[in-house]
């Protein structure tokens, strides 16, 4: 579900001047219903909601994250992170940061220390994670951005970023082992039980 900013939440400046600070502690004071995440991507404002089968594969990726550099990295699910560009407050699926990453002076993790992000597809982001999510990712230098899709059953990687792109696309069926040990992940991402929409 996206929300239109001016439908919503009363702000105090329109266009390029909304600040993200301002556009969370209005969402703060909204009524997001239970289960619900929210970011802000290109400044709109995106409400949606965790499902089971969301959850299993970000909860799978996770865990092979902490299996492979143990409990104490640093990965989050839905935490805000800002990123370059018009009003980019994401709250990625999961998020790896470099070894040693502290957060800014604001409290936030900063998009510079983002080595891994993954998106697991809901019906109605798969424009935004393809579209301006993955340009983001890609212009913040984030080397390894991960899609996996459970109503295609399939994964989608991006490295190299260039630009506002990738250079390396690679697809893959659910059930196959997807070699992420040449990226900055460095391991290997079992998709056989991730789950299907």
């Amino acid at each position: 579900m996206t929300v239109v900013a001016n439908d919503r939440i009363e702000m105090a400046d329109s266009d390029d001047e909304r600040d993200l600070d301002e556009m969370f502690a209005a969402l703060e004071r909204m009524p997001v219903p239970p289960g619900y995440k929210a970011e802000i991507v290109e400044g709109a404002i995106h409400m949606t909601p965790q499902r089971d089968v969301h959850w299993n594969i970000i909860r799978r990726i996770v865990r092979a994250v902490e299996d492979t550099f143990g409990m104490d990295v640093l990965v989050f699910s839905d935490v805000r992170i800002d990123f370059p560009g018009g009003m980019n407050g994401f709250a990625p699926d999961v998020a790896k940061l470099r070894s040693g990453a502290v957060k800014s002076e604001r409290g936030r993790w900063r998009h510079e220390d983002v080595e891994f992000v993954a998106e697991v597809i809901s019906r109605n982001t798969a424009s935004s994670d393809y579209g301006p999510k993955l340009a983001t990712y890609a212009a913040a230098g984030v080397p390894v951005y991960l899609i996996a899709d459970p109503y295609l059953g399939r994964c989608h990687l991006f490295t190299e970023p260039k630009d506002d792109g990738y250079t390396q696309e690679l697809r893959v069926p659910f059930g196959t082992d997807l070699d992420l040990s040449r990226t900055a992940l460095g391991l290997v991402l079992h998709t056989g039980d991730f789950p299907r929409d």
